[in-house]
């Protein structure tokens, strides 16, 4: 054992030799004449120099004269950001503020029931879109709406199976037992738009593409009907053809069309233009046996709001 440990250091003494031959060889090479232990010596202050200084990198740049070394300051450039940030929490926090001082505190009463259960009325599916906040456009208070936004408004079919839209309307419907489902459609949907741009064969993995496939037969009927309007003018049509769509597609589910049959359940649909401000709303009068054609159901109740 021994003389293997006393063999393994002279095999380690023999590697540090044939180093300093190296190094002196590399030294010769690049004009210097440096001795190893300054090689080695020069090599740490390089690291050391870099463990206290993590922004700067060093960049090697090959040219005519040799080597030329140029320094990059890698810190992010995120303060401007960072402050806009800030100020719009800012902003939110007043926001916060003055509705706790103005409703919440001036309807204390209210505002405890609420902690304890809700009861709202309306189940509410609408766009993501910025621009078209039920609770801002139609007055919702807390507690009156149940409320599910999604990209253009959509309402899957029961067999296309679980999504967090049907899941929001299973909660609204069989535990809250709202009374209406008003599904909103607006003026210059993006959802739509890329509806009426989709390629039939196309194949792709955006997640928009999968999602706004849903209202496909909104699209073809659409494309039947309005096949001599512009692409503009197509989607507006198809902005309100799809929910018609949706609202037959609620129907889809036995426990929401067993309730409108029953007469305890109505499903609504509106359509906000917000480049005029105006609102149309009408409400889906269905006679139905489990067989969704034509003659089962028809639009009752159309109101235009200007």
């Amino acid at each position: 054992m021994a003389h293997a440990v006393f063999q393994s250091s002279s095999l380690s003494c023999s590697s540090s030799a044939d180093f300093s031959k190296i190094s002196a060889k590399a030294s010769n090479i690049f004009g210097s004449q440096l001795r190893s232990q300054e090689i080695e010596q020069a090599h740490l202050r390089f690291l050391d120099y870099f463990k206290r200084n993590p922004t700067v990198k060093l960049k090697a740049v090959m040219g005519s004269s040799g080597l030329a070394q140029e320094t990059i300051d890698n810190k992010p450039k995120v303060a401007g950001v960072t402050d806009e940030a800030s100020n719009h929490f800012k902003e939110l926090r007043q926001r916060f503020l003055g509705f706790k001082k103005d409703k919440y505190l001036g309807n204390l009463e209210h505002y405890r029931r609420l902690s304890e259960a809700q009861a709202p009325k309306f189940m509410v599916i609408a766009c993501a879109d910025s621009r078209v906040c039920p609770s801002s456009i139609l007055g919702f208070q807390p507690g009156e709406a149940f409320v599910v936004r999604n990209v253009a408004n959509l309402v899957p079919p029961h067999e296309n199976g679980p999504s967090e839209t049907n899941a929001a309307l299973e909660f609204a419907v069989n535990s809250l037992e709202v009374e209406n489902i008003l599904v909103i459609g607006h003026s210059c949907c993006g959802g739509i738009k890329a509806l009426m741009s989709l390629q039939d064969e196309a194949v792709s993995s955006s997640f928009i593409r999968n999602w706004v496939v849903v209202g496909k037969p909104a699209r073809l009927k659409t494309k039947e009907a309005a096949s001599n309007l512009n692409f503009d003018q197509q989607c507006r049509h198809c902005e309100k053809e799809s929910i018609n769509r949706s609202l037959l597609n609620l129907l889809t589910y036995p426990w929401i069309e067993e309730r409108v049959i029953r007469g305890s359940l109505s499903i609504h649909g509106g359509y906000y233009d917000f480049i005029d401000c105006t609102f149309e709303k009408w409400t889906l009068d269905y006679r139905g046996s489990g067989f969704l054609t034509d003659s089962e159901y028809s639009i009752k109740n159309r109101e235009f709001w200007s």
